[in-house]
């Protein structure tokens, strides 16, 4: 049985605008994913929470699907 079975990541690309001027972008980006699936709006709390972000505005989350591939992090990190 294979490592990456059962355990689902999510890839996106993503704009994120900060309230003072400024913002950031990622294409295919992916996070650890706990669950089939995710909300695009819990999704952009998970991205502005594990970038450690602040003063953020908008978020915009594009591109999304969810792929089977083994986690990245140790469990409890981030």
């Amino acid at each position: 049985m294979s490592v990456a079975t059962g355990q689902k990541r999510v890839v996106f690309d993503f704009e994120i605008d900060f309230s003072n001027g400024g913002g950031l972008q990622g294409q295919d980006f992916r996070l650890d994913l706990h669950g089939d699936d995710i909300e695009d709006a819990a999704l952009a709390d998970y991205i502005v929470r594990d970038l450690r972000l602040l003063m953020v505005g908008a978020v915009r989350i594009r591109n999304k699907r969810i792929i089977q591939e083994a986690h990245k992090r140790a469990e409890g990190d981030g």
